[in-house]
């Protein structure tokens, strides 16, 4: 009996243990810095307090341009009231841009991590902007005016407002009036929302700190990257996530077969690219020695320089890996390109992925490249023709990212994209609609897409018929959704707008010109 007691009270303190470990991580108590940061701007004061064990790397890096007055004199240039507003861009600052429409798309010239955490975006918080990439945060950041649960685990938030006075300059400069479309929600009178200076202070020096308590948190998520499959040229691997992948229409033997494109960064947009080739009977060897000789006189004016070369193995095959920095010479002046190219030879084919980016960016991209190098299998994924709601089709068979692809379009298709994950894919009537809706664009889908890779007539003519459909759909970039009822309100009004678009509106015109003829 004696024995058996000390059995029950080892079993509870275990089970009270792992019930200790599995709880500290989302009870734990924020770290709040003790360096707070001050934005002074023509509306007033924001004070922000900071939660370095959140977001460390984020935190390091706002501090850092701080200290380098990088923020000084910029605009808070995106301004969407009861949504957020957004700053941090280095083009924004007088003499910083050419045209207005610049506004926006600069940045510190690298990238950093993206720390998503699980605090909730409330009120008050800060969190880093980004592109499609989650890895592509740089400078711009953005103030949270409303509650916005859909940025919740998708941005890195690393700080929050800190005093009464500060909510009152969010909301003065979030109330500014803005542009219609197209003008990139620009306010007008963007003068009092520059950050004339930004400094860094110790939280006592702030006299007025709010008392906020811990900031709310959500459960924890995972966010799965969608593989890539080709059965035709008997490859498949993992791009980074959020990079937009596609296959190109070939212009010559040397178009890759696939590229997944990053955000652009400092001037430059990383790529990841495969091309299949057939041995034709040729060793490594020989095709190695004859893209050397090709490369040789570029390497002899300067322009390309090799920094290693070797032979190896890579996943039991025979293999080579190049390096290699251009300098190209641009509009903008001279660009410093790295390249990593590994070639693979397995049966009667090679496969080359290269991984092109800038140089200063070059080395913290390269774990992505890794990553995909390392889920890479000279062998396509099984196929399963099942329609699956949560699983996006394949890209090569979407016409609408084909006809996209390297447009101004693209990073629209993108944001759909994301909007799909985490708005539609949040409730379930949005599942029940992607299911069906999934059924029928791809029982034609692959078909166009094929035309417009064949015609880019055909594909510019698909652009103009999308365009509006896209525009429309962009809405839910900006809306809360929190229930089924919001779902299907904010759903059906779209549905609508393009029937009346794509079919009331044409209608009407046609009636008309036949009522004109015939009286």
């Amino acid at each position: 009996m004696q024995d058996l007691w000390l059995l029950q009270q080892l079993f509870v303190i275990s089970v009270i243990g792992l019930l200790i470990v599995g709880l500290v991580p989302v009870f734990a108590e924020t770290e709040i810095s003790d360096k707070v940061v001050v934005l002074t701007t023509q509306s007033g004061e924001i004070v922000i307090e900071l939660f370095p064990a959140d977001a460390p790397k984020t935190v390091e890096n706002f501090l850092k341009l701080i200290e380098e007055k990088f923020y000084d004199r910029t605009v808070f240039h995106r301004v969407i009231k009861d949504f957020m507003i957004q700053g941090g861009d280095p083009k924004t600052r007088p003499g910083g841009y050419q045209k207005l429409t610049e506004w926006g798309t600069g940045d510190a010239g690298y990238t950093i991590p993206g720390e998503f955490n699980t605090i909730m975006h409330k009120r008050g918080i800060v969190s880093m902007a980004r592109g499609g990439d989650p890895d592509s945060g740089s400078s711009q950041f953005f103030i949270v005016h409303a509650d916005t649960p859909s940025l919740d685990q998708n941005y890195a938030a690393f700080g929050r407002i800190a005093t009464q006075a500060s909510y009152g300059t969010l909301d003065k400069i979030a109330n500014l009036e803005t542009g219609e479309d197209g003008t990139n929600d620009i306010p007008f009178d963007w003068g009092k929302g520059e950050i004339l200076k930004a400094e860094v202070k110790n939280r006592s020096d702030i006299a007025d700190l709010l008392k906020q308590g811990e900031p709310e948190r959500v459960a924890p998520k995972t966010t799965e990257q969608v593989p890539y499959s080709n059965e035709k040229l008997g490859f498949s691997f993992v791009p980074p996530a959020g990079w937009f992948t596609q296959e190109p229409q070939k212009q010559n033997a040397e178009t890759p077969d696939v590229v997944a494109v990053g955000d652009r960064i400092g001037g430059f947009t990383p790529a990841i690219s495969v091309s299949v080739k057939s041995t034709n009977g040729t060793s490594l060897d020989e095709y190695t020695e004859k893209i050397t000789s090709t490369l040789e006189p570029a390497i002899k004016s300067g322009v390309l320089t090799i920094i290693s070369e070797e032979k190896t193995t890579i996943k039991g095959n025979e293999g080579y890996i190049r390096e290699a920095l251009g300098k190209f010479n641009t509009t903008a002046g001279q660009t410093k390109v790295k390249f990593k190219e590994v070639l693979i030879k397995s049966g009667d084919k090679f496969y080359i992925l290269t991984y092109t980016n800038s140089e200063n960016n070059f080395d913290s991209t390269m774990p992505k490249f890794n990553a995909a190098l390392e889920s890479f299998s000279t062998s396509a994924l099984p196929a399963d023709n099942s329609p699956k709601p949560d699983e996006p089709k394949s890209i090569g068979e979407c016409a609408i990212a084909t006809a996209a692809y390297g447009t101004e379009l693209a990073p629209q298709v993108q944001t759909l994209r994301e909007i799909r994950q985490n708005v539609l894919f949040n409730t379930g009537s949005g599942t029940t609609f992607m299911a069906g809706f999934n059924e029928f664009y791809y029982s034609f889908s692959p078909v166009v897409a094929d035309l417009e890779r064949q015609s880019p007539i055909f594909r510019e003519m698909v652009k103009a018929i999308i365009t509006p459909m896209l525009s429309t759909l962009s809405i839910l970039q900006f809306v809360d959704i929190d229930s089924e009822q919001q779902m299907l309100g904010y759903g059906i009004g779209i549905i609508l707008l393009n029937i009346g678009m794509y079919f009331v509106i044409p209608a009407i015109i046609i009636v008309k010109i036949k009522n004109r003829f015939c009286s």
